[in-house]
């Protein structure tokens, strides 16, 4: 029989190392889901609405699967980084995952530096958004790691899903300048 902390360790180790559908998206010009739930920022809990991110301008809505593991630590370093390069393109940046508040209120100020808030994804936020990450034809419940862009009045102009967290912060900036220079 196995010890219950192994088997998580055993269940964890597996999915970093064995291969993860990634592939899913909403299309591109489809309408954002609605959805409101807890978020965090500087290591204080707000309340995070999609009407109200919207209100400001656009937004990079961006899915990642677990808080402190490593790609998604790097990430949101680099998000933290760009913060400033988004706020002058008119952009607001939030991260979403199915981690605890608990979780997200540390998240965001030792990895996401203070710099943008984090928002837990519930099931039914995962699935609106088709983020599911699947491992071997099981859904964990995790998300898998997609960026959004969405405009003011709700529109998805961009949809990019990679495991590899490189090219988001780049590929959603460079849109969100582009948007910011046409208008």
């Amino acid at each position: 029989m196995k010890h219950p902390r192994l088997a998580a360790a055993a269940a964890a180790l597996s999915l970093l190392v064995s291969p993860l559908a990634a592939h899913a998206e909403l299309m591109v010009g489809t309408m954002a889901p609605d959805f409101t739930t807890q978020g965090a920022l500087a290591g204080k809990p707000l309340p995070v609405a999609l009407k109200a991110l919207l209100a400001k301008g656009p937004l990079v809505l961006y899915f990642y699967p677990k808080a402190f593991t490593p790609g998604c630590t790097l990430e949101a370093h680099a998000f933290a980084e760009a913060s400033a390069d988004f706020a002058k393109a008119g952009a607001t940046v939030v991260g979403m995952s199915n981690d605890t508040i608990e979780a997200l209120e540390k998240f965001s100020t030792l990895d996401c530096r203070d710099k943008f808030t984090v928002a837990a994804a519930s099931p039914a936020v995962i699935k609106a958004y088709d983020v599911a990450l699947v491992d071997k034809g099981t859904d964990t419940g995790l998300s898998n790691r997609t960026s959004y862009v969405i405009t003011p009045d709700g529109k998805i102009i961009y949809a990019h899903t990679d495991m590899d967290w490189h090219s988001h912060v780049e590929q959603t900036l460079a849109l969100v300048q582009k948007l910011n220079k046409e208008h």
